[in-house]
Formats: C-alpha cells, sequence, structure tokens
C-alpha cells in the first residue's frame, strides 16, 4: 500500500458539521471522499482547489446526464454530490467477467461522452461504478473539457489487464461498429508500443 502524506484543508462550517456524521469510503491522489449521515450523499475533499473547481465544472456541464452524481453544494474545496451506489466496474469484471449487458453499458457511456462534447473520451475502469441493473455512474471525472483522447484507451487498458479486450471489441464491432476499426488499430498500437 503506498505511503499517504497528510494534508490540511481549511473547510467552511457547513463542510466541518458534515464531517463529524460522516463514515470514511476512500481516498486517492486528488482527496478523500466520507459518506454522509442520510448515506445518499458523499462529500469529496479535494488537496487542490483547481482540481476541485475543474471536477465541479464537469459535473455542472454533465448535470443531465443520469452517469454522473448529482451536485448539492460545494466549497473551495469540497464538493458535496450522490453517492454512486454499486461495484467498481474492476472488481465486478474481474469477479463475473464481461457479459453483453455491461460492455453495452459501457459503449453507451462512451457515446454520451460523445454527445456531451468531450474532448477526451476516456476514463479508468475503477472510476466507474455498476449498479444492480447493469448501469453505470462515474465517480470521477478528469480533464474531460481540457485533455485530448478520441477513445476511450485507459479504458481499455484497464480491460485488457482484466482480460477481455478482446470480448469488448467484438461488443464494440456489433454495437457501435463505427468506431471500432478506429479504437482496434489504437489500442492495439498503443499496447504494442508500451510493450517495447
Amino acid at each position: 500500500m503506498k505511503k499517504r502524506n497528510g494534508y490540511y484543508i481549511q473547510l467552511d462550517d457547513e463542510a466541518e458539521n458534515m464531517l463529524r456524521k460522516a463514515n470514511f469510503l476512500g481516498c486517492g491522489h486528488n482527496g478523500i471522499v466520507y459518506l454522509l449521515e442520510d448515506n445518499n450523499k458523499v462529500i469529496k475533499i479535494f488537496k487542490s482547489k483547481y482540481v476541485c473547481r475543474n471536477e465541479y465544472n464537469i459535473l455542472q456541464k454533465t448535470s443531465k446526464s443520469k452517469y454522473f452524481p448529482k451536485i448539492y453544494s460545494h466549497g473551495l474545496y469540497y464538493i458535496v454530490r450522490s453517492y454512486a451506489e454499486g461495484e467498481r466496474m474492476d472488481y465486478y469484471i474481474k469477479q463475473n467477467g464481461l457479459n453483453e449487458k455491461v460492455a453495452k453499458s459501457i459503449i453507451d457511456l462512451i457515446k454520451e461522452f460523445d454527445k456531451l462534447k468531450f474532448t477526451k473520451l476516456d476514463i479508468r475502469c475503477k472510476d466507474l461504478y455498476l449498479c444492480k441493473n447493469s448501469s453505470i455512474k462515474v465517480i470521477d471525472p478528469k480533464n474531460n473539457y481540457s485533455k485530448c483522447c478520441s477513445y476511450p484507451r485507459h479504458l481499455m487498458k484497464g480491460l485488457n489487464k482484466l482480460g477481455v479486450l478482446d470480448e469488448f471489441l467484438e461488443f464494440v464491432k456489433e454495437e457501435y461498429s463505427e468506431v471500432y476499426e478506429d479504437w482496434n488499430y489504437k489500442i492495439k498500437r498503443y499496447l504494442y508500443r508500451g510493450i517495447k
């Protein structure tokens, strides 16, 4: 396990009050997440107000999308948003493999990214949660309007590590044939270069 250095963020009274009754969920490179008392909301506290503002802006722009959490409030260093129930996508696939329903949900998510005019059509498996009905929730959107990636590179790299990339590409060929050749070529080239 990586050693994490502590950090201190001065929060406003509203956030401090929420944290008093919150339960720790997890932490990552950019911050820490707590489940709030009503269990339908989380507070994500960021190390950087720039990263907080960036994620807040993405969530504002995607507020009408079923794939993204709803925002309830925010401050300089935190966002209170809806809780994404379900299982982390990579854990689910590791345990159950990739089925047609899940693959179609992933493809529909990438189509939604395109519809939302994301310049980065990518996300990591660990930033996706699979709900009971096989719908997907995004928990950690990053740089979708500021970086460029024309295909889901990190997502497919993760699927490759899980041993299901070829299966996924077969579903892409059936469900989203207009991008199949491009995605297949780009991910194979990317993975091949990584091996060198």
